[in-house]
């Protein structure tokens, strides 16, 4: 029997798993996400990828600043759902939501619960340099991220392996695992085995002045932390005066004091090892190669980098 779904979602990483259930047999009643903002001198209005999505998909959108009015939660209740899945909503779900009788909550988590709970697991899993991270299926309690988990699927994280792409494989195996959950449910086989609390780790939201590069790190970290934070929010340095993003590098042996260039092809110097850049972007400018961007700005072997 098919389910009566409401989808929750905001950003990128939540559009594959609408999609999934879109394409399935399941019924996506209405899809719910963060209001649209405004940026830019002329307000541009700027909606969520699943807002978008949906218009294409042709299903009703809601975007409700708040999900606590009476408004609100009779109005999901009239729609009389059999399932909400919410997947990088960006909105915490009040009690008196999840309380609703007979209707269960669950979340595609970017994360192998209970490591890496809360707002950043993705980056926090890269800039750990941990060797596998993955996507939990389970059930919404009132606690972040505390609730049972009924499924898990690993992935590997590769030295290489940016945010950007990272979010990409495990949102599509994060469209697969919400798939077989609901199979599982539909059939009443589901079975919830509570975290254990004592192993949790917790993924607190990224600050800005995390992206600014400290040379006195080793080049290992340091890599990490630019592959974590690509594309957004950047790492960067200042270079002459202006601030540059790097995009892309590479782990070199070399040595030198911390900070200094130490060849003319952009390599500076760590407590350890070195960073060879491959792409940036200086501040105002589009992304480029390092070669293209040397031939517009000279730079001199020993020059000191902040």
């Amino acid at each position: 029997m098919a389910l009566k779904i409401i989808f929750m979602g905001t950003p990128k990483f939540a559009v594959p798993i609408l999609k999934a259930i879109h394409e399935s047999d399941h019924k996506i009643l209405e899809v719910y996400t963060q209001p649209a903002n405004k940026s830019g001198r002329g307000q541009k209005i700027n909606y969520s990828d699943i807002y978008k999505c949906a218009e294409k998909l042709n299903l009703k959108v809601r975007s409700p600043v708040s999900l606590e009015t009476n408004e609100e939660i009779n109005y999901l209740k009239s729609l009389k759902p059999d399932l909400v899945v919410v997947a990088a909503y960006g909105k915490i779900l009040p009690d008196k939501l999840l309380d609703i009788d007979q209707l269960l909550f669950i979340n595609v988590h970017a994360s192998l619960l209970p490591r890496w709970r809360g707002a950043a697991p993705i980056q926090r899993a890269i800039l750990n340099m941990d060797s596998e991270t993955g996507v939990s299926i389970m059930k919404i309690i009132s606690k972040l991220d505390e609730g049972p988990v009924m499924m898990k699927g690993k992935i590997k994280i590769t030295q290489l392996m940016s945010y950007e792409l990272l979010s990409q494989k495990m949102s599509e195996l994060g469209a697969k695992l919400i798939l077989d959950s609901i199979k599982l449910i539909e059939n009443n086989e589901a079975k919830f085995i509570e975290q254990k609390n004592s192993e949790a780790t917790y993924a607190k939201k990224i600050q800005k002045n995390e992206a600014k590069i400290n040379w006195n790190e080793n080049a290992k970290k340091i890599i990490a932390k630019i592959n974590a934070f690509n594309p957004n929010p950047g790492c960067w340095f200042e270079l002459s005066g202006a601030r540059v993003k790097i995009i892309k590098a590479i782990e070199i042996e070399k040595k030198g004091k911390a900070g200094t260039l130490l060849d003319n092809k952009m390599t500076i110097a760590c407590a350890k090892n070195a960073i060879q850049i491959l792409e940036l972007k200086k501040e105002g400018k589009k992304q480029m190669l390092v070669d293209d961007y040397l031939k517009g700005n000279q730079i001199k072997i020993g020059q000191k980098i902040n």
